[in-house]
């Protein structure tokens, strides 16, 4: 382990540490690296730590990871760890801590034997024998297990393997998404497959909401090792099967036909086998076009459907107009096969730049009742509408009238790759409250399909002969939009002139931040001062770089909130945009080893956009407690020698970051060799004030550009649907 790690599980700054190392001969030795960077001996420094009464501040999925780590790439000792991961689950914790006190050759004969006792289907898991090598990862694994539960353990290992693999930048379905997704179907549902499982993120929703039957299959080794132990922890009386390889190639379910099909399935696959499987009778709507895998995947699912079955499908909203999949696309309408298209707003799952969507499908039934409709409903429109934070034109035209209920291809279904570098919208995301919104609608829909009442702007059953023209586009926005028919005139001049009122008091508020309030020349010529680099400022002791974020570290990067856990999470685009943390834990599987706090420093780790000033930010109490999402440096000074602000803006120079910066297209910052004048603290504080009015002044232009915006937007709105009219002049007054 290096020094930054010691400091890290001991607590203490790398300056503390290399005291340690100086002043005390019995601190371990270096067993590795090189003379500039040394490497230690884990279970060594752990000692030595304890020896002098330092307690590991580390969280036990951090010194798993670790342990992990320490072993080396190739070990494979992942693997063989799955199946104990799922029997110390089922041990108390005061078991676990007996097992991981024992010596060495009994630690590992006993993890032997407790991994053979349960007798659970892991895929393609390694013989259970462990050696002495391992006893730090087993002390690590059963430490886990017991502090922060056997799920967060699992999610560990799969991290590793797959960062050992080609499969890495995989992520999971958010929970909350899963659990919507689940929630669709029929409470009857009994038997539930997912073809590209993943985590089991789907699998695990169904089980939440009664299913009894669970099959799911991977591509990846690791995900169905993952997946098979995370339904044992989640539905140990389940009937689960999982399997390992390619559900289009070689279907591990070929006669089996189950109640539901819940799958996110991986997006833009060229390489799916469409020569070889050219005539699969799975094809009943049509030959999957070479480059729309997804109609593949949806085909593939209605096939192991018993008749009448629900699937539920998460797919790319490319799919529902891309012209090459035009005639199935019409065929899964003209047979019924189509019930409902949901679209989500972006940030909903990776990839986080397009706003995806949930299918609907129902394998049809012989004789069975004629489908004549189907439910569009737009679960982005309210985050779209109201994106200056206020209602939107779409907003008023639907008032009273009530909302029902209140790179490369991703790798598989709960999991999934290249995604965004960064998230394309800030705006807070309410699954709650976008989970009463689809179900209130879905549910008034299969209630009563030949009566349901549309909700304009929100929600419309379309007629199957309206769908099948020349294009049979299928996007919800196209056909939930509000007509001028909708619009109340009344309603909507109110809204215009409450926009006109905020943005007289923000235009207000803006000129107010922007008054020159003293601004005076430096003299002759600029000043000229001393400057130190981050790394130099650290380790001195003035500030701490609590995460150095590396462009890499995303999704299962970086330990995961733990499941439930709905706690705020800070993205780069909120430093940028000079919103509060905007994203949640679950969503952004955010780093939860180190929380934000009041004067931290933060420093997008990815520089763009031609806005040097937005890639800092001094955290405020409205930040506090929140994690950290990807792509951010996290600094925290010491204030008695460091005032934030003044850290924050001469961090964020223009110059600065081009000089700390590597990359033509990302432009990644290294936070180490950003440089700091060397002034007094009270001159410090003089600047710092300057920084902190400049960075009201840029967050004031930025609000009220946004509500500048909706009110253009809102006029505009009103003038063409007829609902508003041109306000008097002089000119056309006298007319």
């Amino acid at each position: 382990m290096t020094a930054a790690e010691i400091s890290r599980i001991a607590g203490v700054t790398r300056a503390t540490v290399s005291n340690w190392r100086r002043r005390h001969d019995d601190f371990p030795a270096p067993s590795a690296g090189t003379e500039t960077s040394p490497l230690y001996d884990l279970p060594a420094v752990q000692a030595w730590l304890r020896g002098r009464g330092h307690t590991s501040t580390a969280s036990p999925t951090e010194e798993l990871r670790t342990a992990l780590r320490l072993l080396g790439p190739g070990s494979g000792v992942t693997a063989r760890l799955f199946p104990l991961v799922a029997a110390a689950s089922r041990r108390t914790p005061e078991e676990l801590a007996e097992l991981a006190a024992l010596p060495d050759d009994q630690l590992t004969a006993r993890a032997e034997k407790t991994a053979g006792e349960l007798p659970v289907a892991v895929p393609e898991a390694e013989p259970f024998r462990y050696g002495p090598d391992d006893v730090s990862v087993l002390r690590a694994l059963l430490g886990c297990v017991r502090e922060a539960g056997a799920q967060a353990a699992v999610d560990v290992l799969a991290e590793r393997e797959l960062d050992e693999g080609a499969a890495s930048g995989v992520y999971q379905t958010p929970e909350g998404l899963a659990l919507l997704m689940a929630r669709l179907l029929p409470a009857s549902t009994s038997r539930v497959l997912d073809p590209a499982c993943g985590s089991g993120t789907l699998l695990a929703a169904a089980a939440r909401q009664g299913a009894q039957g669970l099959f799911g299959q991977d591509s990846l080794p690791v995900q169905g090792r993952r997946t098979a132990v995370r339904l044992l922890l989640a539905a140990p009386e389940a009937e689960t099967a999982i399997r390992v390889g390619d559900s289009l190639r070689a279907d591990a379910f070929p006669d089996i036909t189950v109640d539901a099909v819940l799958c996110n399935p991986p997006f833009a696959d060229r390489d799916w086998g469409h020569e070889e499987l050219a005539y699969d009778p799975r094809w009943a709507y049509g030959l999957p076009p070479r480059f729309e895998s997804e109609l593949a995947w949806v085909q593939h699912a209605l096939a192991h459907l018993e008749p009448g079955g629900h699937a539920v499908m998460l797919l790319p909203p490319a799919l529902a107009f891309r012209s090459s999949g035009r005639r199935v696309r019409a065929e899964l309408i003209r047979s019924g096969a189509l019930r409902a298209v949901v679209s989500l707003p972006a940030r909903a799952a990776y990839p986080l730049h397009i706003g995806l969507q949930i299918w609907v499908f129902q394998r049809p039934e012989p004789g069975g009742t004629d489908r004549t409709t189907v439910l569009f409903v737009d679960g982005e429109g309210e985050q779209r509408d109201g994106a200056a934070g206020t209602p939107s034109a779409t907003d008023t035209a639907t008032a009273g009238a009530g909302t029902r209920g209140g790179s490369r291809p991703r790798r598989s279904g709960s999991s999934s790759s290249a995604a965004s570098s960064a998230p394309a919208s800030a705006a807070s995301f309410d699954w709650a409250g976008l989970t009463d919104r689809v179900l209130g609608q879905w549910a008034a829909f299969t209630t009563a399909p030949d009566t349901y009442a549309d909700e304009p702007g929100v929600a419309r059953a379309v007629p199957l002969v309206d769908l099948l023209d020349d294009v049979v586009d299928v996007t919800p926005a196209r056909h939930v939009r509000a007509t001028a028919a909708d619009i109340d005139p009344d309603a909507l001049a109110r809204r215009v002139h409450d926009l006109h009122e905020q943005l007289a008091e923000q235009v207000a508020a803006l000129a107010a931040a922007s008054a020159s309030g003293g601004w005076q020349p430096s003299g002759a010529s600029a000043r000229e001062w001393r400057t130190a680099t981050v790394s130099d400022l650290a380790r001195g002791g003035a500030l701490t770089v609590l995460r150095a974020a590396t462009p890499s570290t995303r999704g299962s990067k970086g330990p995961a909130a733990p499941t439930g856990e709905d706690r705020p999470v800070l993205t780069a685009q909120d430093i940028s945009a000079a919103n509060p943390p905007s994203a949640g834990a679950v969503d952004l599987h955010a780093d939860a080893t180190q929380s934000v706090a009041a004067g931290d420093v933060l420093v997008r780790a990815v520089a763009g956009g031609g806005d040097a000033a937005a890639m800092t930010r001094v955290a405020d109490d409205r930040d506090a407690g929140a994690l950290l999402g990807p792509h951010i440096h996290l600094l925290r000074p010491d204030p008695a020698r460091l005032d934030p602000w003044f850290l924050a803006g001469f961090l964020g120079a223009e110059d600065n970051i081009a000089s700390a910066s590597t990359g033509s297209s990302l432009v990644h910052v290294t936070p180490g060799r950003l440089r700091v004048p060397l002034l007094p603290l009270e001159e410090q504080r003089r600047y710092g004030e300057a920084f902190r009015r400049v960075y009201e002044l840029r967050a004031a232009v930025r609000r009220t550009a946004d509500l500048a915006a909706d009110t253009a937007a809102t006029l505009t709105t009103g003038l063409t649907a007829g609902v508003l009219l041109p306000p008097d002049t002089p000119d056309n007054a006298s007319a």
